[in-house]
């Protein structure tokens, strides 16, 4: 570490010193207020003895904040962004490092787990959070406990369960854009067996609007989730709980919008109207006849825990997913008919884990062992009209242009000039598919020591086997007018190309935890992560990306006291092999992909330092303050054997952001509260691709958002009303994209100012 990092580290170990002097000089009172209950280290823990970093958020929480989705979420999560272009494709990053490749060959780096099963795959990933028990967001890597696709953290939903009683909840809600919202729940049952359902549907239209006469407004959102619960307790030994889950997307097309090309209304303006009309053989050639998404999730899960023995329980947790997407966008940001893509994700997961776990006064333990299976693959057709495409890409026809200044594709003239009239009109179509069928076996083992009540010593290590196996197929024609495939790169397959390869890793975990009073307790970890190799099968040929490791070192202070609960904590990490997701530009590439994919390749080494922090201050019962903050000094190392990406900071890493606010629920007489959450977030400027590129970036961007309302009977019934970004605050979600790799970039705009009223009954 240079100098400027070990001075930050000393600064920041000061202060968790500082903090935890300051607050045992304070006194002795020891108050669990604040101190969620969570389940990170599978076993039952208050939040602040759990010795790793991690955040917490209940339902009721997410309620106060006016949160419904991951994306929102992550603003008031330390170290985690979650970049939504769409439900087919999640950007989950924590500490900076990020997960969003849709390629099937690809691993993950940040595990997404539903309800205990590993449900990471890019295209599958995306999950609505309504009628949750809480979120718990894992910072660092934790493979004996989530496995190896954990190689920096996991993101962790769990479902409310079903529960003794009737009881139930329904909200309605309307919007602008026409936002309509409809969910809620239902449980009935007794101590032996009980059942609930969910259920959540949310409505409304685009909030970018597109000329085209074809397609309708951009970012128009239809989604529906359902889940069904049960939950067998036969005795106070067993439980079984059994959740099938469904959630569907009938989205409206992403706006990709071009810098370059003008419109009927004005300049190209990345927050102005847009004129994507896709293709004209949409239907026959992408498998739709509009821009949008069409996702299907299915989603089984079957636990099963049994305590057998004195001190001894056994746990066995088996989840099968399936999904399958389709979407259809106009890469190109214009009316002309030029890059035209779908993307196809279907795939199926099949996991099971078992765990054998032991606790007494002195010792907590636990061992055994996970299988998991994956079968995807990855469709990109691609349709054009061929003068369209040679003009807008190389300018063959002198003076022609691709748009004009008032929106004009004046290109589609070039075919009839280009053939001195014998054609209009030449459509061309090529597509690729990739394929990976992943198997991976693991045995697993922790102990726990506890020498006396202060002091507990953890660890832990996984083994792993894995075979990889990928699949690479595709159909390029040549062109009638090059006399080669339209896309660079691009060639024609004899059928599927498979290669496959075996690999085996052994992962560490190392923890403590030190409760220096009754309120403060002090942890540090160290523990290895690991990405999987890709098995970078092409068209024309292999390459073996090998395995990213990682090396995480850190500690921090928890403090539950009286009114005010937090933490603090800072962390090192030092990567080997750090993969990096780019997009192909140029034909000549080693990788035999097509100009305009996305391959894995090594960009050497690189290393993150950072802290994060976390309060809630709760002066009196109807107040509470919160805040939070983050900072990450990382990235590529600065030297020159990492070529190009030397010195690069992370895709979609922030330096710094924090959030901060307060809640009133206050009481003013005959069952009637009144309740207010305003906050603050706020996070630095991000780059949207490595190597780094001021054009492809998002400056600082900070919203104010706000949820308020007043409740009766008792709770009973709600009304509230809610704003997210306040200020309507103009900035962009995304950056460069599939067009980015034909030289042209896109930009996506992010949520403008959202508001509406929600109404609510609980039984």
């Amino acid at each position: 570490m240079n100098y400027k990092k070990s001075g930050l580290i000393a600064v920041l170990l000061a202060t968790v010193s500082a903090t935890a002097v300051h607050a045992q000089d304070a006194g002795q009172n020891d108050v669990s207020g604040g101190d969620i209950i969570v389940t990170a280290q599978k076993v039952e823990q208050k939040l602040s003895e759990v010795p790793i970093t991690i955040t917490a958020v209940t339902q009721e929480q997410m309620k106060r904040l006016g949160v419904d989705d991951l994306d929102e979420l992550s603003n008031y999560v330390p170290g985690l962004n979650i970049q939504e272009q769409s439900a087919n494709n999640p950007g989950i990053v924590i500490r900076g490092i990020t997960s969003d490749s849709g390629s099937a060959q690809q691993a993950a780096r940040v595990t997404l787990y539903y309800n205990g099963i590993d449900i990471s795959r890019s295209r599958g990933a995306y999950q609505a959070i309504y009628d949750v028990d809480r979120i718990e967001v894992v910072k660092g890597p934790q493979a004996t406990l989530f496995g190896t696709a954990s190689t920096i953290g996991a993101v962790s939903i769990i479902s409310a369960r079903p529960k003794p009683g009737v009881s139930g909840e329904l909200t309605a809600g309307y919007g602008n854009y026409n936002a309509y919202l409809l969910g809620g729940h239902l449980n009935i049952g007794n101590d032996v067996i009980a059942a609930r359902v969910a259920g959540e549907w949310k409505k409304r239209d685009g909030y970018v609007k597109n000329l085209s006469t074809t397609q309708g407004d951009l970012y128009a959102q239809n989604q529906l989730g359902l889940r069904a619960s049960v939950r067998y307790t036969p005795s106070e030994a067993l439980t079984v709980d059994l959740i099938g889950t469904y959630d569907r997307q009938r989205n409206s097309g992403t706006p990709f919008i071009s810098k370059r090309f003008a419109t009927s209304a004005g300049p190209a303006d990345p927050f102005g109207a847009a004129n994507l009309s896709g293709s004209p053989l949409s239907g026959k050639v992408l498998g739709a006849d509009k821009l949008g998404l069409t996702r299907d999730v299915y989603d089984v899960n079957l636990t099963a825990s049994y305590d057998f023995a004195d001190g001894w329980n056994f746990t066995t947790v088996n989840g099968y997913r399936a999904f399958n997407s389709l979407e259809v966008f106009d890469a190109d940001g214009s009316a002309a008919w030029w890059l035209e893509f779908a993307e196809g994700a279907y795939g199926s997961q099949l996991s099971h884990e078992s765990r054998f776990a032991y606790s007494d006064d002195h010792v907590r333990t636990s061992f055994g062992w996970n299988v998991f299976h994956e079968n995807n693959r990855q469709e990109v057709p691609f349709s054009t009209e061929e003068g369209i495409y040679l003009q807008c890409a190389a300018n063959l026809v002198p003076n022609l242009g691709c748009v004009s200044s008032t929106g004009v594709v004046t290109a589609a003239q070039a075919t009839a000039i280009l053939t001195r009239g014998a054609a209009t009109q030449i459509p061309y179509q090529s597509i690729f598919t990739n394929k990976g069928i992943n198997d991976q076996y693991s045995v697993f083992g922790e102990v726990t020591w506890m020498p006396t009540t202060r002091l507990e010593l953890t660890a832990g290590i996984r083994s792993l086997i894995e075979q990889r196996k990928s699949g690479f197929v595709s159909v390029a024609p040549k062109s009638v007018l090059s006399g080669a495939p339209l896309i660079p790169g691009q060639a024609t397959t004899k059928g599927t190309l498979w290669s496959q390869d075996s690999f085996q890793a052994f992962l560490p975990r190392f923890n403590f935890l030190y409760r220096l009073t009754s309120a403060i307790n002090l942890y540090g970890t160290i523990s290895k992560g690991r990405r999987s190799p890709t098995v970078n099968q092409g068209a024309t040929s292999l390459s073996i990306i090998p395995e990213e490791t990682v090396w995480n070192y850190e500690g921090g202070v928890k403090l539950v006291r009286g009114m005010f609960s937090g933490s603090l904590g800072v962390y090192y990490q030092k990567y080997k092999n750090f993969q990096i997701s780019r997009t192909v530009t140029d034909p000549n590439d080693p990788s035999g992909r097509p100009v305009g994919s996305s391959i894995t390749e090594s960009a050497g080494t690189a290393s993150n330092l950072g802290f994060e922090a976390e309060g809630q201050l709760r002066p009196t019962n109807w107040l509470t303050l919160f805040g939070n903050a983050g900072f990450i000094d990382g990235g590529i190392d600065k030297k020159k054997s990492n070529g190009i990406y030397a010195g690069n900071r992370f895709r979609l890493q922030p330096r710094l952001q924090w959030s901060a606010g307060f809640t009133v629920d206050a009481p003013v007489g005959n069952g009637v509260r009144v309740f207010a959450t305003p906050s603050v977030t706020y996070r630095s400027k991000i780059f949207f691709e490595i190597p780094n590129k001021e054009a492809i970036s998002q400056n600082k961007v900070t919203l104010i958002n706000v949820k308020a309302g007043l409740s009766f009977a008792e709770g009973r019934y709600e009304i509230a009303g809610y704003l997210r970004n306040a200020t309507n605050e103009r900035y962009l979600l995304d950056a460069g994209n599939t067009g980015g790799g034909f030289n042209n970039p896109t930009y996506i705009p992010a949520e403008p100012r959202f508001y509406g009223v929600q109404l609510t009954g609980k039984f």
